[in-house]
C-alpha cells in the first residue's frame, strides 16, 4: 500500500504549470477549476488533455457541456488559481470575463488559451482523464511568463538560464 502523505510529497516535487479550464454552466454562470494534471496529447490530431476529480463540483458541467477553456495561467494569477481550486459556486465572483466566439468563458492575462471540444472522456482511479480536440488557441500580448506549481507552492517561472 502507498502512503497518501508521500505520494502527495513525491508528486509535489515535479513542477507542473497551471492551469484554469473553464466553461459555463445552464444558467449562463461561469464554472471551472484549476488543475496542474495537463499535458498535450497528439499534434494530428491536436489534442490535449486534463485530469478533473470526479468530485469537483464543475466535473459534471464539463461533461454535460462538451466545450472548455483551458487557461494556462501567468505568473501573476494567483487569484484565479485559488479562486477555481476551492470547492462550490461562485468560483469567478470577482473576476473580469468575456465570452469567446465558440461560447467559452475566458479570463485575461493568462500566457495562452486553448480551446477545445471534449473528444474523449476515460477512467483514472478517482480522477477522470478528459480528452479535449484543440478549435481554438489564443497567445495573448505581450508575452506573460507562465505560473509554475512545485511544493504546493505556486509562483511565476523565473528566468531560465
Amino acid at each position: 500500500m502507498i502512503d497518501a502523505a508521500i505520494y502527495k510529497q513525491v508528486m509535489g516535487s515535479f513542477p507542473s504549470g497551471v492551469t484554469v479550464i473553464t466553461t459555463l454552466d445552464d444558467d449562463g454562470q461561469v464554472v471551472g477549476l484549476t488543475a496542474s494534471a495537463f499535458s498535450s496529447l497528439s499534434m494530428n490530431p491536436a489534442l490535449v488533455l486534463f485530469c478533473p476529480n470526479y468530485s469537483s463540483d464543475s466535473y459534471p458541467v464539463l461533461i454535460r457541456n462538451k466545450r472548455f477553456a483551458i487557461h494556462v495561467l501567468s505568473g501573476g494569477q494567483q487569484n484565479e488559481a485559488y479562486a477555481f481550486a476551492r470547492k462550490g459556486k461562485d468560483k469567478a465572483q470577482g473576476l473580469q470575463w468575456t465570452l469567446s466566439e465558440l461560447g467559452n468563458p475566458l479570463l485575461p492575462n493568462a500566457s495562452a488559451i486553448i480551446e477545445c471540444e471534449l473528444w474523449r472522456e476515460y477512467e483514472g482511479g478517482d480522477h477522470a482523464i478528459m480528452v479535449g480536440a484543440v478549435k481554438n488557441l489564443i497567445v495573448p500580448e505581450p508575452d506573460a511568463s507562465p505560473m509554475i506549481y512545485c511544493h504546493g507552492k505556486m509562483g511565476a517561472l523565473p528566468a531560465l538560464a
